[in-house]
């Protein structure tokens, strides 16, 4: 019985802890994003390339709202249509952004980034040792519960799908504006979820750091 009562403290503890933390982190307002501009796209597409390597210096809060508006943001907003297709317009995919004070979760339609999580944990986005330079380091994650009656097949193919159509246009967005960027598939991801605090009906697909150059 005491052990039992032991265990119930420590998780109470330990739920007290994580809200404490959670409420440190506020939502971040993102500018709105700028839809003109950029290179020509066929001089993008001859940019576009993977690169290992990241400065640690931030990302202006401009770029970041242009980066995920260019990702998976909304460009019709009267339908809630957005800027990379989705099986039966399901949507499925959720961007999670680690910065160095925190995840977020970005909401496309009202430009935000809501809290997830406080702390520096863009190391658990990746198992390279450049993951945690990066100060932007995305997580692509499904959200099956959106996808209806879908067989479980069709779930885990199409949201793999839609996947590689955002973190394209990511590769996009990056050559047009000088940055670097490589999509991951090797995450350790009983882990992450574990940081995100995803409920077993949501799958992560892949990770994508993004950052400016190294200086050399």
């Amino acid at each position: 019985m005491r052990k039992v009562k032991g265990r119930l403290i420590v998780c109470l503890l330990l739920g007290i802890s994580w809200l404490a933390t959670s409420e440190n982190l506020q939502p971040l307002s993102l500018p709105k994003p700028q839809t003109t501009g950029g290179k020509p796209l066929m001089e993008v597409l001859s940019l576009r390339r993977s690169v290992r390597e990241f400065s640690p210096q931030d990302l202006p809060s401009q770029v970041i709202s242009d980066l995920l508006w260019a990702a998976f943001g909304l460009n019709r907003p009267e339908s809630g249509k957005r800027t990379a297709p989705s099986a039966v317009n399901w949507q499925e995919i959720d961007i999670y952004v680690a910065l160095s004070q925190g995840v977020y979760l970005y909401d496309a339609k009202a430009n935000l980034l809501k809290p997830v999580v406080a702390g520096d944990h863009r190391a658990s986005f990746g198992r390279q040792s450049f993951v945690k330079v990066a100060p932007v380091v995305l997580a692509y994650v499904a959200d099956f519960s959106r996808m209806g009656k879908a067989s479980q097949a069709d779930k885990d193919f199409y949201s793999a799908t839609d996947t590689g159509f955002i973190s394209q246009n990511v590769y996009l967005f990056c050559a047009s504006a000088g940055l670097n960027t490589v999509v991951l598939g090797v995450v350790d991801r009983p882990v992450l979820s574990q940081v995100l605090g995803l409920r077993p009906d949501q799958k992560i697909i892949l990770t994508q750091p993004v950052g400016y150059p190294v200086k050399k």
